[in-house]
């Protein structure tokens, strides 16, 4: 550890003194600029796939089909890197300076450990996997060809990936901004490089995707390596109380991303269930429209609750009711203004960015029409991750559990149900749905009983510690 950790720490981030609002934009707007250059990397590779010619419909429908389980994977990311960085930023709450320097470390042995083993998963189940998905014969080479290469990336995403969470948690969100920047350059270069001058279609968005996450691994390598890092990264023996107590907090975004999936999965299906075989591949490539214009209102709210979950889990950790109150207020603001700008553009003007990825006039409009259905009640996402993000960067899981998989779950019930009540397109407004009344649901449980109960721990000091 470094020689006086007290010093160092007090004088990169002084939390104690400076204004919560003033923090909240400091380390929210960067960390939210830095999720918009990750979202290249979805938004770029589907882009350029879209426009090959011949084939750009179905190629495109090919990556919407595997993106369940690259986000599985990256998952871990969050069950590692988000519980890491909490855990560390709760013991410097604390004081606990060789405890936080133990989760940073004991983090980075599990993801790599991980990266291994679900590379080696993934590339054995890869065509089983594929077809569980709603694969087609005609989308399989398409498929397989970009799952192939990408997944070879998983030791870059999960090391680089989730190793940033803690260059964010020590308020360096300029330098975690940096390295998400990075990679988008290099993928955005490569991409039309890959695909069209060395002529590999699909396959070269993934050859593109993995050096730009490798490129992006060794950026935040670099840095933790320098000796500029608050405290040295090295291998430790496995610990696995301290594994424990990381897998705790990381768990709840974990298994959000997961189940994510299984409602990507169940509209996909549901859509080639009611569409048939034509109707169904043109329906998940306007899925595929929908969930690339959701990942631009996913991504840039959780790099803001990302950037400023350090504020949460420090003053927690101290103790400070009244300064976490204060980061759940302007968290909210932040992302509320985002949300409600995002969702003024999708009512307004989706062709626009449906005319991204898809060339077909039709396809474009039926896009259009479909992003608007699904878009409707997107300032109930901020109430959502204001709070549950908030509560997960404090390992207040079993507080923020229950509202979370609420939502979640009438997603799913409206996924299978709206289609049966009318036209196959209505099925689309099972966000919309889910959004407003999980927001209602969060909003009512977290002044009513959330609230007060994080009050009552924060002022009995012995009550925080035993949450872990």
């Amino acid at each position: 550890m470094c020689a006086t950790p007290e010093t160092e720490w007090s004088s990169s981030l002084p939390f104690d003194h400076t204004p919560v609002a003033r923090l909240v934009i400091r380390l929210g707007i960067p960390a939210m600029l830095a999720q918009f250059f990750n979202i290249l990397y979805s938004i770029v590779d589907r882009a350029f796939v879209g426009h090959i010619p011949g084939e750009g419909e179905l190629a495109l429908a090919s990556i919407g089909l595997c993106a369940p389980v690259l986000t599985a994977i990256a998952a871990f990311t969050s069950l590692i890197g988000v519980g890491g960085a909490s855990l560390m930023s709760i013991s410097m709450g604390r004081k606990e300076y060789r405890d936080a320097e133990q989760a940073m470390n004991q983090s980075l042995g599990l993801l790599l450990g991980i990266s291994l083993l679900l590379t080696a998963v993934a590339l054995a189940a890869e065509r089983p996997l594929l077809y569980a998905l709603g694969c087609s014969p005609a989308m399989y080479p398409y498929a397989s060809g970009y799952f192939r290469i990408y997944i070879l990336g998983t030791p870059a995403v999960l090391c680089g990936t989730g190793m940033n969470q803690f260059v964010l948690a020590w308020g360096r969100a300029r330098r975690g901004m940096l390295a998400v920047v990075l990679g988008a350059l290099v993928n955005t270069v490569l991409d039309p490089v890959c695909i069209f001058a060395f002529d590999l279609g699909i396959e070269g968005a993934a050859i593109a995707t993995v050096l730009a996450q490798y490129c992006v691994l060794a950026f935040v390598l670099a840095f933790l390596l320098s000796g500029k890092a608050v405290f040295r990264v090295r291998f430790q023996r496995p610990d696995f109380r301290v594994a424990g107590k990381i897998c705790r907090i990381g768990g709840l975004p974990f298994f959000i991303m997961l189940f994510d999936n299984l409602l990507v999965i169940s509209l996909n299906a549901v859509l080639r269930r009611y569409g048939g075989p034509e109707l169904g591949d043109r329906y998940i490539s306007c899925a595929a429209v929908v969930q690339s214009f959701m990942v631009l209102v996913f991504y840039p709210a959780q790099g803001i609750t990302t950037g400023c979950g350090t504020l949460y889990g420090y003053h927690y950790g101290a103790g400070n009711d009244k300064k976490v109150m204060q980061v759940f207020r302007y968290v909210f603001f932040l992302c509320a203004g985002y949300m409600l700008v995002l969702c003024a553009a999708a009512q307004t003007v989706p062709e626009l960015f449906a005319a991204i990825f898809v060339q077909d006039a039709g396809l474009v409009s039926l896009s259009a029409g479909c992003i608007r259905k699904y878009t409707l009640g997107l300032l109930g996402v901020a109430v959502q991750y204001a709070i549950v993000d908030g509560l997960t960067a404090m390992g207040q899981v079993r507080l923020a559990l229950p509202v979370s998989f609420f939502r979640k779950i009438l997603y799913l019930v409206c996924v299978f149900l709206l289609p049966v009540l009318g036209p196959l397109e209505n099925v689309f407004y099972a966000e919309t749905i889910s959004d407003l009344a999980g927001a209602t649901v969060t909003a009512i449980s977290f002044a009513a009983v959330i609230a007060p109960r994080l009050r009552r721990q924060m002022r009995e000091a012995p009550g925080i510690r035993t949450n872990l």
